[in-house]
């Protein structure tokens, strides 16, 4: 007789590789195509035989669904941020965290850059114009150089330093951490003072309760009116509204965004804005580094059921 497998919760959609994957280890519900009445059906009949969560670091697990299920030990998160997981909430209650760094950091890396170098060079808007056809009555208003700008990063942790190393041959680079680190950048303890520095400021922090709405309208006033707010981290660290605000007035010059507040859904005025440009959170998505952050989730769920330490825990 086989025995049957483990039963896990899948929370949002997953690659064919890694659900493959998954396939010959667990038993999946996709709690994301469920409605409210099989939700309920599931909780009432199933909640208890539930060990594990899978799911992404847009998504995490929200603490209702965690504390509905009393067999819950593990949450694998196939992404590298888990600021939508109450790890204290999670402590408590016994339930492991795991998740995929390294592997995305030089993706999201390579793709701050390229938004920079989109926004100054306005790639986006020439694709536009000679798609259109308008190359034929004229030429595209001129960009703004790259070389030798100023750029400062808001957090130098992997991704932060993976950046600043593609930039620093670009131009100055200084940062803000909470600490200063053994680099060859410049140290700025203070935000305001290195957005007023900055000709573009990275957003490569974090997000947790520390950096909600960190970058505000004092923040975006400091870059200024011609300088570049790039965030490629999360949504919740820049206050939206006032980002709006500030580019419709004129206080901030440019955006180049790939992560929202409330994604997938964006305010019109971002989305109509000539003075942005805008990726739909693809910093992780490659071919290459989906696979290799599949390997990882399924490593960690491997370990997982093995007894094994975790390969990659949320500390």
């Amino acid at each position: 007789m086989n025995t049957p497998k483990p039963l896990g919760l899948q929370l949002c959609p997953l690659s064919d590789y890694l659900a493959a994957g998954l396939a010959t280890r667990l038993e999946l519900v996709p709690w994301f195509e469920l409605d409210d009445a099989a939700r309920s059906a599931f909780l009432a009949n199933r909640a208890s035989e539930c060990r594990l969560v899978l799911t992404g670091g847009h998504i995490g697990c929200p603490s209702e669904l965690m504390q509905a299920l009393p067999a819950l030990e593990l949450i694998a998160i196939n992404g590298v941020g888990f600021d939508k997981v109450d790890l204290a909430l999670a402590a408590a209650r016994g339930v492991a965290v795991s998740n995929t760094p390294d592997v995305l950091t030089d993706d999201v890396a390579d793709l701050a850059v390229g938004l920079i170098i989109a926004q100054m060079r306005g790639i986006a808007a020439g694709d536009a114009f000679v798609r259109a056809g308008r190359w034929t009555a004229g030429e595209l208003p001129l960009g703004r150089k790259v070389s030798g700008k100023r750029f400062g990063i808001v957090g130098l942790g992997r991704i932060g330093s993976a950046i600043a190393a593609r930039l620093a041959p670009f131009g100055p680079v200084a940062y803000t951490s909470r600490s200063a680190k053994n680099c060859p950048y410049t140290h700025m303890a203070d935000l305001a003072e290195l957005a007023h520095w900055a000709d573009c400021l990275i957003v490569a922090c974090p997000a947790n309760a520390a950096t909600a709405n960190l970058i505000d309208a004092r923040i975006l006033g400091e870059i200024g009116p011609r300088g570049l707010l790039v965030n490629i981290a999360r949504g919740s660290i820049v206050d939206e509204a006032a980002l709006v605000e500030a580019l419709t007035s004129g206080a901030l010059g440019f955006a180049a965004l790939d992560v929202f507040a409330h994604e997938p859904q964006v305010p019109l005025a971002l989305r109509e804005a000539a003075n942005t440009v805008l990726t739909p959170h693809v910093g992780s998505a490659t071919g290459e580094t989906r696979i290799a952050m599949a390997d990882l989730v399924l490593a960690n769920v491997d370990a997982f059921l093995g007894g094994a330490p975790l390969p990659t825990p949320v500390s």
